[in-house]
């Protein structure tokens, strides 16, 4: 759901208020509110990705294009820009959220790989399972998470869900 009113640019990139808002062409785009499992799956994978020797972090706008921000909710790369990416990243990782659609989140994912990013995750955590996205193709449902030399096993990445259902 976005708000009616574009705002500038400058607007967007001063906003301080809650919720997260992502921005495309003047228009903001509320961040669903995390869950628990929300939180602890992203903790997990940042965790998980870190181990392996790359900068991981949760909730990092990054500018894709002059007029889109996107918050991808967790990236990865060797080395990560500050203070937002405006370069492309190694990995961005969507993990939906209860009122997450799935034909929105393929479009976040689209506007990542136009702007240079190889590899895209989606992660449900209801279902706990996970698919690899690729542009133009179709989501790939894998039990090992890659992007490159980095893996994440989904049972290792669900390893804290059990119980907290």
């Amino acid at each position: 759901m976005s708000t009616a009113a574009l705002i500038s640019l400058e607007e967007y990139l001063h906003r301080s208020e809650k919720p997260l808002c992502e921005y495309l062409d003047g228009a903001l785009q509320p961040k669903p509110i995390p869950t628990k499992l929300h939180g602890l799956v992203q903790y997990m994978l940042v965790t998980l990705l870190r181990q392996q020797s790359v900068e991981a972090l949760a909730e990092v706008t990054v500018r894709v294009s002059a007029t889109k921000f996107l918050i991808p909710d967790v990236i990865a790369a060797h080395k990560i820009q500050s203070p937002y990416p405006t370069e492309p990243v190694l990995l961005c990782a969507e993990i939906l959220s209860p009122e997450d659609r799935l034909g929105a989140t393929l479009a976040k994912c689209e506007h990542y790989h136009a702007w240079g990013v190889p590899f895209c995750w989606i992660i449900d955590v209801q279902k706990q399972t996970a698919w690899h996205y690729h542009s133009g193709g179709e989501p790939e449902r894998v039990a090992v998470l890659t992007a490159g030399d980095l893996s994440v096993r989904l049972k290792d990445l669900f390893s804290e869900v059990r119980g907290e259902e």
